[in-house]
């Protein structure tokens, strides 16, 4: 199985030179209102959270508790010269780190990379000498930033909360002119790529050399290219063909990889359908929360991204919800590489009403104007500044196909103007402005969640997304990791009674609907999750309840 400190952390920008720090570091506790050092330290294990039992903690970080990560490393003798770079994959919710000694800087948000330059930090030393990092992060689960479906109380749909490093740590050497970041266009035979950092360079693809060039601009350098593809293999989920290439500028080189496919809604037979490459698709899905029984927020590999895509791929779907969550690049990596669609959900801030947000719609009420909803300047404007920052972090995955926005009215407010902004960011996807109900005026699809009744909608001038359904529990013995109750949306007493009850499902609602114009499908889901047992898979993936679900 492979490691995590053994796997390299951003596969569409590699570089041969990096130094993993995942694997044990200190970890101290002490409250916010104490001054003065915190007591002697322990062991944790990085990148699994402390509440997980990964970490070797199993340990639910209070909201007035300050923690403190610290780690030695040194630099290799080959790097003299070079920048060094600290990338931290994710850290939950706010973190200051300082490298042997002093502030390096400060992040706020669970759930997106951030990176240092921390080379005018380091004390003066050779190869051997011991540098320090410290990473001091506090979780108080502060509902303006990004907070998902954790609950300081949790049960049912609501999940053990998850606190400061849940991502890997690394560093890496780079020139003083470097490219920052990729950005890649694609049609069916063509692809544009930006190498962003730098004004000139060589592009390798398919035995060719292509030249990069662009503007000495001080404030965005950049250099890019348009390549015209001969005898194009489109990407598909069937067939998910990836085009690898390479760049080399100055005295930096790094691999990246592409795909050629398009997303577009169509007229097609009278109705108005989502199309992958010009052609109806049906994305056929199951809901993806990105929970592990051992480590909550991170598997204990790497490899079992692969195992999950691979497990649903089996079953005859094609795509993955991701449900609000944004999981290690890595995770994509292995959609694009396998072939499995991916919707992301953007990860919802502000605070959640059961009876605003899910009594009332399941009873009717599932419109509103939500122009002055969640009205906080503040958390509005953190909300739109982490949209932005996930739509740019996973833009050149050709897996990910449709940008959820908000989803059940959870800290929902003028969707309407944040479609706009998104379509501003990314004009190349589906997006899904409401999911489930409480929808506004501009969407690319109409999104539906329907579990307590049977599913009969109807096509309308958009195309029609059943963006939740399902939920059928069936819970094993042996396999229930919940503390309170089991939960679900309909009761199946056995695995023969599931497999029984998602077949007339999908035969007599969904197929049905399919040929009216349904153009997705997203059954409710993957895995159990503590309490909720209404997944495919047990919540330690040891068990598939079903052996089809047609």
């Amino acid at each position: 199985m492979t490691k995590w400190k053994d796997t390299y952390p951003r596969p569409q920008l590699v570089r041969d030179k990096w130094l993993s720090l995942d694997g044990e570091w200190t970890f101290s506790i002490k409250k916010t209102s104490e001054a003065g050092l915190p007591p002697k330290p322990g062991k944790i294990n990085v990148p699994f959270c402390p509440e997980s039992m990964l970490s070797g903690l199993n340990r639910i970080t209070r909201q007035d508790e300050l923690m403190l990560y610290g780690r030695g490393f040194t630099v290799p003798e080959e790097w003299k010269g070079m920048r060094l770079l600290l990338h931290l994959g994710a850290v939950d919710q706010t973190a200051k780190v300082y490298i042997d000694g002093k502030y390096a800087g400060s992040h706020e948000g669970g759930y997106l990379p951030f990176s240092f330059d921390i080379t005018d930090l380091l004390n003066e030393g050779d190869n051997s000498t011991i540098h320090s990092v410290i990473v001091e992060a506090r979780d108080n689960l502060d509902h303006k930033y990004p907070w998902g479906k954790q609950k300081k109380r949790n049960g049912g749909m609501w999940y053990t909360p998850v606190s400061g490093i849940w991502q890997s740590v690394w560093i890496e050497p780079v020139p003083e002119k470097h490219i920052t970041s990729l950005t890649i266009d694609t049609g069916l035979d063509w692809v544009e790529i930006k190498a962003h950092g730098v004004t000139e360079g060589t592009l390798e693809l398919c035995g060719k050399t292509y030249e990069l060039a662009g503007a000495a601009d001080a404030e965005a350098p950049c250099a890019s290219v348009r390549i015209e593809i001969d005898e194009p293999q489109l990407w598909t989920p069937e067939d998910p063909h990836l085009y690898d290439f390479s760049i080399t500028s100055g005295g930096d080189s790094i691999r990246s990889y592409f795909a050629l496919r398009t997303l577009t809604i169509e007229d097609v037979g009278g109705c108005t359908r989502l199309c992958l490459n010009g052609l109806p698709y049906f994305f056929n899905g199951v809901l993806d929360q990105g929970y592990w029984h051992d480590g909550i927020y991170t598997p204990s590999s790497p490899d079992k991204y692969a195992e999950d895509i691979l497990a649903m791929k089996s079953l005859g779907y094609n795509t993955l919800r991701k449900h609000i969550k944004v999981e290690p690049e890595v995770f994509y990596y292995e959609c694009d590489r396998l072939g499995m669609a991916v919707f992301q959900d953007m990860v919802n801030n502000s605070d959640y009403s059961f009876l605003m947000d899910s009594a009332l719609p399941m009873m009717g009420r599932n419109k509103v104007d939500d122009k002055d909803l969640h009205d906080d300047p503040e958390s509005r404007l953190i909300f739109l500044e982490s949209m932005e920052g996930t739509v740019k972090a996973l833009y050149n995955h050709p897996s990910v196909c449709y940008w959820t926005i908000l989803n059940e009215g959870w800290g929902q407010f003028d969707a309407d103007a944040a479609y706009d902004r998104l379509k501003e960011l990314d004009s190349s996807r589906f997006v899904d402005s409401t999911s489930g109900w409480f929808w506004q005026n501009k969407s690319d699809v109409d999104s539906y969640h329907v579990y307590f009744r049977k599913i009969d909608l109807t096509p309308g001038s958009r195309p029609l997304v059943l963006s939740e359904f399902g939920g059928y529990a069936c819970k094993l013995p042996g396999y229930y990791y919940g503390g309170r109750r089991d939960y679900g949306y309909r009761r199946c007493a056995d695995r023969a009674a599931l497999q029984k009850d998602i077949t007339r499902l999908y035969k007599e609602e969904i197929k049905p609907l399919v040929a009216k114009g349904l153009s997705a499908a997203i059954y409710t889901q993957l895995s159990d999750v503590e309490d909720e047992t209404n997944g495919l898979l047990t919540y330690d993936r040891e068990i598939k309840k079903v052996d089809s679900i047609i």
